[in-house]
């Protein structure tokens, strides 16, 4: 048989304004964001001195821009928008210190760990006056579309990472921007559904009290999942094309309960897999085909992520531990 081939990373693309004089390093930054990004002008108090690192690592239809720079003012302006071929959103985060965003008028504050999604179709400016350490996820606007029922509602649009589901964005989004390259330890397709229900839960949140409807929809999922724990690679798209639901109805399905479908998957993976371990006649067959029987193809993996969840080791589980 011809041998598989073998998937190679995308490429990380990289600017750094040590590759020119310190007095052309802004000219080169404004160049830099404009030719990452899309068409934006900056200022800095600190043009003397500016310096800044860019990274770009796209992943399946989204891209992951790691940026690490002096304090600076971005100007998102009609014009630029004008010259601009794409109008993506960013779903921005800083990962050490305080920024500042305007849209539309209105003023948004954040603290490091809060993030806020951003439309470059209208005006903006970012300030950061303490330098930049922050992640800055570029999203296709019919990507949002499938995740948000609103998604050119007006203003600033903040996840905090002390509400709800903005604890779980903000933590994802930190994690990025501090090793951009650790979205590499998920298949994209995943990270994108997983960053798509974080962010429909944070920034859509469900206001009223949830129908039966809803329930049982949750309930029938459910009900798909764990007839399935043990096959690997079950997916959000294949579960709610079997249910008949779209992609967001399902999400939000598991959102309304306090779940996701990633999360709750895992868990009934484990707690299968404890319930096994402990069963007499499953004595001699081996902890990893006890993973392997939960859905879990990775031995290694399955032993870590038994460990997390219950304390102890398979091993140690299966003894009474």
């Amino acid at each position: 048989m011809p041998a598989a081939p073998v998937l190679t990373p995308p490429p990380l693309r990289q600017w750094t304004t040590d590759v020119v004089a310190p007095a052309a390093r802004l000219d080169f930054w404004v160049g830099a964001i404009c030719e990452a990004f899309l068409e934006m002008d900056c200022s800095s108090r600190e043009a003397p001195t500016f310096g800044g690192v860019l990274q770009s690592l796209p992943l399946a239809a989204l891209s992951v821009n790691q940026v690490r720079a002096s304090m600076q003012d971005v100007y998102r302006t009609p014009a630029g928008i004008a010259r601009s071929q794409q109008l993506p959103f960013y779903l921005i985060g800083q990962s050490e210190t305080a920024w500042h965003l305007r849209q539309d008028g209105q003023v948004a504050h954040l603290r490091p760990g809060d993030v806020a999604l951003v439309d470059s179709a209208r005006p903006y400016e970012l300030h950061f006056p303490d330098g930049v350490n922050c992640v800055s996820l570029q999203l296709p606007r019919a990507w949002v579309g499938q995740w948000l029922a609103q998604a050119e509602a007006r203003g600033p649009r903040v996840a905090w990472r002390d509400q709800g589901w903005g604890q779980s964005l903000g933590a994802l989004a930190v994690q990025l921007a501090r090793d951009p390259a650790s979205a590499q330890a998920l298949p994209g397709a995943l990270l994108s559904d997983h960053l798509g229900a974080l962010l429909g839960a944070a920034l859509e949140p469900p206001r009223a009290p949830v129908p039966s409807a809803a329930q049982g929809l949750h309930a029938h999922l459910c009900g798909l999942l764990r007839a399935r724990i043990d096959q690997p690679g079950v997916s959000a798209p294949a579960l709610a094309q079997e249910a008949g639901v779209s992609l967001r109805t399902l999400h939000r399905a598991f959102a309304a309960q306090g779940q996701t479908f990633a999360g709750t998957l895992r868990q009934m993976r484990l707690v299968r897999a404890g319930e096994l371990l402990r069963r007499p006649q499953l004595t001699h067959v081996a902890v990893a085909e006890i993973g392997r029987r939960c859905g879990f193809a990775d031995a290694s993996h399955f032993a870590r992520a038994f460990q997390r969840a219950m304390g102890v080791p398979p091993a140690q589980w299966r003894r009474g531990g």
